[in-house]
Parts: C-alpha cells; structure tokens; sequence
C-alpha cells in the first residue's frame, strides 16, 4: 500500500498559520456584521454588503494585531 502524498520537506505551506487565523477571524466578524445587519430589518443585499465591508475593512487591522 503506497503512502499519501506529502509535501517535500524544504516547500513552504500554502497558507501560514498567521494569515488563516486572520482570514478565519475577518470571515466571522463578516457574518456577524451581516447577520446583524440583517436582523435589525435591513435587506438581504444590504446584510451581505455589510458583512462584505466588515470583513474587507477588518484584515488589515487583524494583520497588524495579530503577529
């Protein structure tokens, strides 16, 4: 039975840890921010353009603080 495949040994990793924690924190603060949006009234475009924003505008700062 053959082995799975494996990255060689001196290949860097897709993604580092620091930019998936910061990309998974922007996602949420994103679905929280639209979810709200959405609850308090506001339409379902308007919800998705929030939570859009939020998390545009939150990976910069996320990347400064966090690292």
């Amino acid at each position: 039975m053959s082995s799975p495949a494996s990255t060689p040994p001196g290949s860097p990793p897709f993604l580092t840890i620091h930019t998936a924690v910061v990309l998974l924190i922007a996602v949420v603060i994103g679905l929280i921010a639209g979810g709200l949006t959405f609850l308090s009234g506001g339409a379902a475009a308007a919800a998705v353009l929030a939570g859009l924003t939020a998390a545009g505008l939150s990976v910069p700062v996320l990347r400064s603080l966090i690292g």
